[in-house]
């Protein structure tokens, strides 16, 4: 029985130009943060933003923060470390969390399509289809449901038994990395099955979110001043720009095909999609929000301006 495992995906990376991403991706890391945590407390300040897309806005700050914690502080730490090895438990909690949050972060994205969905398509009733109480809930069952999707993962996986080789080809506890590592003949059924819960969860997300907005287009090209259909697409410019960089790098990764002298490029790729796709979002929703932005501006105003002014 395997009790811990050996992290080699840094091993063929270019042993020169790690200090070069690991002091870039710390960077990144550290601006997620504080990126994240500076959208959140401009939320809670705000009154003006006291709203549902803002309360989606910083439950998705939350999940990324957590993702963020959860992955690459263990991934720095390795990439200037000789001995990468995790052990069995702290490999499943990593596994866990990560999953967690980041099927969180997709449930997230496709509550956020919903709600613009209703502010657009059904204004008339949006305060009562989108009520705090209903956005509660709705926040609350999407990280139930990533808890759930993040528990099942695991333990389908860390059922299984772990005789052979203990060498991850990652520079995580990634879940088909270790599927090849595990013995008996129900390997491949429990790959199928590990692929399919994945891709019905996130593939679900995408299309409910293309369909939102296949309605939101419908209803913008309805508004007859030119000036009118702007402003109103304007309001969803920054999620619909999240969603398309969140699967778009996804899928890049996911789906390209994987060939036997490419360790080092899928472990570059891999890595900046980690570290990447959180970093962009905080800069994506300040920069094309204008409320948001506004919002920031006024909180700096207020907490570095002369106290005579």
């Amino acid at each position: 029985m395997v009790s811990e495992f050996i992290l080699v995906g840094f091993s063929n990376f270019p042993q020169h130009l790690l200090p070069i991403f690991f002091l870039l991706y710390l960077l990144m890391y550290l601006f997620t943060l504080l990126g994240n945590l500076l959208i959140m407390a401009t939320v809670w300040s705000e009154r003006s933003l006291h709203t549902p897309m803002y309360l989606f806005l910083c439950a998705l700050s939350t999940s990324e923060i957590l993702f963020t914690v959860a992955v690459t502080p263990r991934m720095l730490v390795d990439m200037l470390s000789s001995h990468r090895s995790i052990t069995f438990v702290a490999c499943a909690s990593q596994m866990f969390f990560s999953f967690t949050f980041g099927f969180t972060h997709s449930f997230l994205l496709m509550i956020m399509g919903y709600d613009r969905y209703v502010a657009i398509c059904h204004p008339l009733r949006y305060n009562v289809l989108m009520s705090t109480h209903t956005c509660a809930r709705l926040v609350s069952w999407t990280w139930a449901g990533g808890s759930v999707m993040g528990m099942m993962v695991t333990l389908i996986v860390f059922h299984l038994t772990f005789c052979g080789s203990n060498v991850i080809h990652h520079f995580l506890c990634h879940v088909f990395s270790l599927l090849k590592l595990a013995c008996g003949n129900e390997n491949s059924s429990v790959t199928l099955g590990v692929i399919l819960v994945c891709v019905t969860a996130l593939m679900g997300c995408l299309f409910l979110i293309m369909l939102s907005y296949v309605f939101i287009v419908a209803a913008i090209l309805r508004i007859p001043s030119a000036e009118g259909r702007h402003k109103t697409f304007s309001t969803c410019v920054s999620h619909l720009t999240v969603v398309i960089v969140h699967y778009s790098f996804a899928s890049i990764i996911y789906l390209k095909p994987k060939g036997p002298h490419s360790m080092d490029s899928n472990t570059l790729m891999a890595t900046t999609y980690t570290v990447f796709t959180p970093f962009l979002s905080p800069i994506i929703f300040s920069l094309r929000n204008k409320e948001l932005k506004n919002a920031i501006r006024r909180s700096f105003q207020r907490k570095f301006s002369p106290l005579s002014s």
